[in-house]
């Protein structure tokens, strides 16, 4: 079945670039046949296939069936030496934030008769000295506040060789014997405590399972930007989960983050190599979770997530420009497995996977070229030859514009069909009242279609420089995240997107000047793009926010209702600010193998 669903998916992707490419043919070689017509169809074609790509994943999971999991194996036999370690590896964060969903995930935990096979193992790479002592206070504070039962140990590393792979794999060289199971998250993960204990059952009924992925909901979004990320996540995520599930079996993704894995199967199988030469294709593998799975697999082990699995939560970037600046480390990490496809023993889709990572990033400039290759297009069109034959009347070229049409609407079909029936499933099916009812999820749904649309060709330009800056030799290194900032004044949004404004106006000057009929098709481009300060800054603010949920858009059933961890998340919030005073002295390190 396996075989098949890929298959059917691969056979869906080739037979829309097929009619993707026949649909250009006829459209570019309307006014002649030159070099650039080839080009643009080449890119016509690629581009059509990555979003034909993404559609079979969402209609996958849409009309398929979730794979169903093993039973899951009671934990009343559970040896008292399987023990699993929480792993909170942290860079220059705030510790408020970190410690106290460490904290809620601790008192979740503890509601449960389970907490004494956990460990919370706070992993810091901070640089700044006031930052590290802040941490060191904030453990003392965790340590108080967390059930005797649950051991809470940190430790800070000199050296941040590797950055966050580095650190999760000097914990496992030096103490992961001591522990079956680790939990590896990010400094903004929260998990309830049922959802871990699920994940634990799992991986014990199934000795062969290496690494078990959850999907990880965003919480704590503040601006219109942020929430409408929080809204696609909380209807969207789950039916494309299922699709990539579905397709990827047992070679399946890790995404870094709210996932358990054998301690064992990763000390056997994980270890990372430097890759030769510098920054940003040598050095450091960045995106190393994706290899991780890889690396898993090769040895046999499965990788899966399950869609299924609710409770486990992240934090996202509150505006444009912090996700890009995270999406910019990203794309150098995919752009550098490249140099992995040939890495020996790999399965075969786990090669297929880095190809999906590294046409995520390539699209946009390939788009980005499309557009030029059009606006350049007549420059080097052939002149017209009205008479080609002396015994044949006069033969004047026309435009196909109802192929164009039809290719455009194509493409935007696509995007934005799994997305409506994504949303009419959930109404079919009942999901929709945890969003607040059909009508309100359908209204979000259409609203979070329309901002992504103006926001694609702005991301496509952050994209396509951050493509460029990999191709050029540029490391863009490992920046701190910034989940909390947002409020980007407009004189800052311009500053950060001024040459994207500039872009669109070039575009429609180059339009008008060398291609006269695309300036009305480039306009939903274009527009979006000298518009970018106004729509980065507006977006940002909590304001913003708070008018997306007084129109009700983008209600999520987090938002809607709390649930327990997020309870106490709130509950250790409020503790900390109560109880939590600077420490002068520094807290010596506690290893976690000794309690």
């Amino acid at each position: 079945m396996l075989i098949l669903r890929r298959t059917l998916a691969v056979a869906f992707t080739l037979l829309i670039a097929v009619l993707a490419t026949q649909l250009a043919m006829d459209v570019f070689f309307a006014d002649g046949v030159d070099w650039v017509d080839y080009i643009r169809i080449t890119l016509s074609s690629v581009t059509a296939a990555w979003i034909a790509w993404g559609a079979s994943i969402g209609l996958g999971g849409l009309l398929g069936r979730a794979i169903a999991t093993p039973p899951a194996q009671s934990l009343d036999e559970l040896s008292p030496q399987t023990r699993t370690a929480i792993l909170i590896p942290v860079y220059n964060e705030d510790p408020e934030a970190t410690l106290t969903s460490a904290a809620a995930m601790a008192a979740s935990l503890a509601d449960t008769p389970y907490a004494a096979h956990f460990d919370l193992v706070v992993l810091s790479d901070t640089r700044d000295d006031k930052m590290v002592s802040a941490e060191q206070a904030g453990i003392r504070w965790l340590r108080q506040s967390v059930t005797p039962e649950i051991g809470v140990y940190y430790r800070h590393r000199e050296n941040n060789e590797g950055k966050k792979a580095g650190n999760v794999g000097d914990f496992v060289r030096r103490y992961g014997g001591a522990y079956t199971y680790m939990l590896i998250l990010d400094a903004d993960s929260l998990m309830e405590g049922h959802t871990i204990l699920t994940m634990l059952q799992r991986m014990e009924a199934d000795p062969e399972l290496g690494l078990l992925q959850s999907l990880p909901q965003i919480i704590s979004a503040n601006s219109w930007f942020a929430r409408s990320l929080q809204f696609s996540a909380a209807l969207f995520s789950p039916i494309y989960t299922r699709g990539l599930a579905r397709t990827q079996g047992r070679e399946g993704p890790f995404w870094g983050h709210n996932a358990l894995v054998r301690t064992q199967a990763f000390a056997e199988s994980c270890g990372l190599p430097e890759l030769s030469g510098k920054p940003p294709f040598g050095g450091h593998i960045l995106s190393h979770d994706y290899v991780e799975a890889a690396l898993l697999a090769r040895q046999n082990w499965k990788v899966r997530v399950d869609a299924d699995l609710e409770g486990s939560y992240e934090q996202c970037p509150q505006n444009v420009i912090d996700f890009a600046k995270r999406d910019r480390r990203w794309c150098q990490g995919n752009l550098q497995h490249a140099r992995l496809l040939t890495t020996p023993g790999l399965k075969g889709w786990s090669r297929f996977t880095f190809v999906q990572g590294i046409m995520a990033y390539l699209a946009s400039p390939l788009w980005m070229l499309l557009i030029i290759c059009s606006i350049i297009a007549p420059l080097f069109a052939p002149p017209p030859d009205y008479f080609p034959s002396p015994y044949l009347p006069a033969i004047f070229p026309h435009p196909e514009t109802a192929l164009a049409v039809t290719l455009l609407v194509g493409i935007f079909g696509l995007l934005i069909g799994p997305k409506l029936l994504i949303a009419l499933q959930a109404g079919f099916s009942g999901r929709a009242r945890r969003f607040g009812g059909f009508c309100r999820a359908f209204w979000s749904t259409w609203v979070e279609i329309i901002w992504s649309s103006l926001l694609a060709p702005i991301t496509l330009m952050y994209q396509s420089r951050s493509v460029l800056q990999v191709l050029a030799g540029l490391d863009g290194g490992w920046p701190a995240s910034d989940r909390e900032g947002q409020s980007l004044p407009l004189m800052e949004a311009t500053r950060a997107s001024w040459w994207v404004l500039l872009t669109g106006v070039l575009m429609l000057l180059g339009s008008h000047f060398f291609a006269p009929n695309l300036f009305y098709w480039l306009l939903p481009i274009a527009l979006p793009q000298i518009l970018a300060p106004l729509l980065i800054s507006l977006s940002s603010t909590q304001r913003s926010g708070h008018l997306a949920a007084q129109m009700g858009l983008f209600m999520t059933p987090e938002e809607r209702h709390a649930t327990p961890v997020m309870q106490h998340k709130q509950q250790c919030l409020s503790q900390w600010q109560d109880d939590h005073l600077p420490v002068a002295d520094p807290l010596s390190e506690v290893t976690p193998c000794s309690k």
